[in-house]
């Protein structure tokens, strides 16, 4: 059973690399993490200066060379003149390697967000934000094999029976989005945002046969979060997405509690994070986080639940993020009184 499922999985992942059109983005279990592969105008919101976060994923690699997944972005805010906008810069990097035939996608995207503000008496924004550059995608032909190679015992030195024009190519990619983010409750303690985007707005070309005719299928991508204070050491995160893509939907939501451990309010030298998400029909996936004042680690696993549990045995993906948010002033005391998207 398991040399049938290496054999099975390894066979979809070529068929999936050379058919784009029917295609699908890579995703993150931790999706909070990379918020620019969410919604480019997600960029900036957060209470700091500078953003960079880091995500790895590795799937399926019990049972064969499946995925592995890799995301770094970084975001710098500045503020528009003497009001209250802002505006937010980043890069979103992504690298991804999937399969026996080392299917292998680069990206290099950079970001532009403009966050305007809707009030002067609390943080109230309204972002549209941008992303589009470079990706590049490549296979290994001397790791591919076809039926072609198969006349009763394998012959390596057969010919494949594929014609590529070759076995790399550069193209262009491109999203737009927009989000809504607020404070509510007593003192403004409690924080929420709306938001969504519109990927591969310009249809890119990605089949290693170069057919003009197919193409990368748009995404939609609808994403919420509320950030509830229950005390004045605890609080509860809530996240979620759903997005469409073709005739592939996707929902995954959950939650984290926090908890400050420090003696005081203001003493957020170590909080913790517990809770767990459900990405629907598919995995289970709990997390733990620590947050240790400008730096932040998360560890996440998939528990797979759709109906590939009985070969994987519940195995699924492993996360592991790392993440940055400080300020370049770090003696300016008046720097939390500047309104800005956060969350």
């Amino acid at each position: 059973m398991k040399t049938l499922f290496k054999t099975i999985l390894a066979s979809l992942l070529l068929v999936a690399s050379f058919l784009p059109v029917r295609a699908q983005d890579l995703h993150f279990s931790q999706f909070f993490e990379a918020p620019l592969l969410r919604n480019p105008s997600l960029a900036g919101i957060f209470t700091g200066d500078i953003r960079v976060q880091g995500v790895y994923r590795d799937q399926w690699n019990s049972f064969t060379n499946a995925y592995r997944t890799g995301s770094l972005n970084a975001e710098y805010k500045m503020p528009v003149g003497a009001s209250n906008d802002f505006i937010t810069t980043g890069m979103q990097m992504l690298y991804d390697k999937a399969g026996t035939v080392g299917l292998t996608t680069t990206q290099l995207l950079p970001a532009l967000n403009y966050h305007k503000s809707l009030s002067d008496e609390k943080v109230e924004y309204l972002s549209l934000g941008f992303m589009g550059g470079l990706v590049r995608k490549s296979i290994d032909l001397t790791k591919m094999t076809t039926n072609n190679q198969y006349n009763g015992d394998y012959n390596p030195t057969a010919p494949t029976g594929e014609t590529f024009n070759t076995p790399n190519f550069n193209t262009w990619d491109a999203s737009v989005g927009m989000s809504y983010n607020t404070t509510f409750g007593e003192s403004g303690q409690n924080t929420m945002f709306l938001g969504a985007a519109y990927h591969h707005l310009n249809k890119p070309k990605t089949s290693f046969y170069r057919d003009a005719t197919t193409a990368l299928n748009p995404k939609y991508v609808f994403s919420a979060g509320v950030k509830w204070q229950v005390d004045d050491f605890s609080y509860f995160t809530m996240y979620a997405d759903h997005s469409r893509q073709g005739t592939v939907n996707e929902t995954i939501a959950g939650g984290l509690y926090s908890y400050n451990t420090g003696s005081f309010v203001d003493d957020a030298n170590c909080v913790l994070n517990f809770g767990a998400f459900l990405r629907w029909k598919d995995a289970f996936i709990p997390v733990v986080k620590v947050d240790m004042r400008s730096l932040s680690v998360a560890l996440s696993y998939d528990v797979n639940v759709s109906q590939l549990k009985t070969a994987s045995q519940g195995r699924g993906g492993f996360e592991l993020s790392l993440s940055y948010i400080g300020f370049f002033d770090r003696n300016n005391s008046a720097r939390d009184e500047v309104m800005c998207p956060r969350f």
